[in-house]
């Protein structure tokens, strides 16, 4: 290369997931592979062939910008009876993915310089995304001991005048914390009081699996048009590959957002979103089953944590669950590539999700349950192995 690549690409980190994903898929299929999570559902047949059916009818050109007014409608409707929020089409974007629509989010909110308030565990692409933008993030500890929910008043001694966007994530990754009504209203009212957007992340709003817990949006609590909301078709209906995402955003916002997307994308895929459209108007039986199956998944994984003397934080909702390694007196992402190397079990390391993600490793749903509960068994031994080595038992 004759010179060398920009500063803030040069610098991008990668994920220690994409470590551990990658050293897994070296060691073969005997490898029990709990670090991404990759819903183990494939896409349901009706909206396969609704796909299929779209490109030979034709819907195989470019779309606008914003996606299509057909897709936009039914995502009104979603909207209002899953998340209780009243957005017209012109006030919805749909996007390549909810990645790209939480990039674009930035880039029409970020100047150089601005900060930005993440949660830590949190999810571990927002802050490189931050830093790309000229960006500078701010991080919130969650807490296990207060499951894992923010605090408000500890949030808001870190505004400063800086501070432009607080984003937040429920159901979260990788805590599986589903923030309650009480929580999300004076989230709210923070952003309000300080002048910050809000961003919310809502991509896992119907992978609730706790039965004492209801998902609740940011966006019914908003008063004056400062909560941006972004939602995807991936998880939810196992449509990770489609790429298919949305925002929900005030419409002057909405339509900088459509703008962006002209640059950056051209627009979303046609043909996935037709794919969309079939998964929203189509049979919900799909689906509920997905879900019925990672609320046993979870059953099952408390029964074995608790059995083998681990420490982990029920999660209430989203595919994940922290589970505390911190007693193998290691590097979170050394004692998981040993847990790889001597147990072939893959976990990705709490490091990747922030500085209080470390001494943790998270556990993925996605897996069959006879996968999660030897997975957790492996993990409980090498990690009573690890920390018996350390306190010299055996010696």
């Amino acid at each position: 290369m004759t010179r060398p690549p920009a500063d803030r690409a040069d610098s991008l980190r990668r994920s220690e997931i994409r470590v551990l994903f990658d050293a897994a898929a070296r060691l073969g299929d005997d490898v029990i592979r709990l670090e991404v999570g990759e819903p183990s559902f494939t896409t349901p047949a009706h909206v396969i062939e609704a796909a299929a059916r779209a490109a030979r009818d034709g819907h195989t050109g470019y779309g606008p910008n914003g996606g299509l007014l057909s897709l936009r409608e039914l995502l009104a409707d979603k909207l209002l009876g899953v998340n209780r929020i009243e957005a017209s089409v012109d006030e919805i974007v749909v996007t390549p993915g909810a990645m790209n629509g939480l990039y674009s989010v930035y880039l029409a909110l970020l100047d150089p310089g601005d900060e930005v308030l993440l949660p830590t565990p949190g999810f571990p692409n927002m802050d490189e995304m931050v830093r790309l933008l000229g960006g500078r993030p701010v991080f919130y500890r969650l807490s296990a001991d207060a499951g894992f929910l923010p605090d408000a008043a500890a949030l808001e001694e870190l505004v400063t005048e800086r501070t432009k966007v607080l984003f937040v994530n429920t159901p979260a990754n990788p805590t599986g914390a589903v923030y309650p009504p009480s929580l999300m209203e004076g989230l709210v009212e923070l952003a309000a009081r300080r002048d910050l957007w809000l961003v919310c992340d809502e991509v896992y709003d119907e992978m609730v699996l706790s039965p004492d817990c209801v998902h609740t949006a940011a966006g019914p609590f908003d008063p004056d048009g400062r909560v941006v909301t972004v939602c995807s078709f991936s998880k939810v209906y196992a449509m990770t590959g489609w790429r298919v995402g949305y925002v929900a955003a005030p419409a002057a916002l909405a339509d900088v957002l459509r703008t962006l997307q002209e640059p950056l994308v051209s627009c979303p895929s046609t043909i996935s979103q037709k794919a969309a459209e079939a998964a929203l108007t189509g049979p919900r039986a799909p689906y509920e089953a997905m879900l019925d199956a990672y609320r046993r998944r979870r059953v099952v994984a408390l029964e074995v944590v608790e059995a083998a003397g681990l420490r982990a934080v029920a999660p209430d909702g989203t595919l994940y669950m922290l589970v505390d390694v911190s007693d193998a007196g290691l590097d979170d992402l050394d004692f998981a590539l040993g847990l790889l190397r001597s147990h072939s079990v893959s976990v990705a390391p709490g490091s990747v999700f922030g500085p209080a993600g470390r001494g943790w490793a998270r556990i993925s749903l996605a897996a069959e349950s006879e996968a999660i509960a030897e997975g957790l068994r492996r993990l409980a031994k090498a990690l009573h192995e690890q920390e018996a080595e350390r306190i010299g038992i055996g010696s």
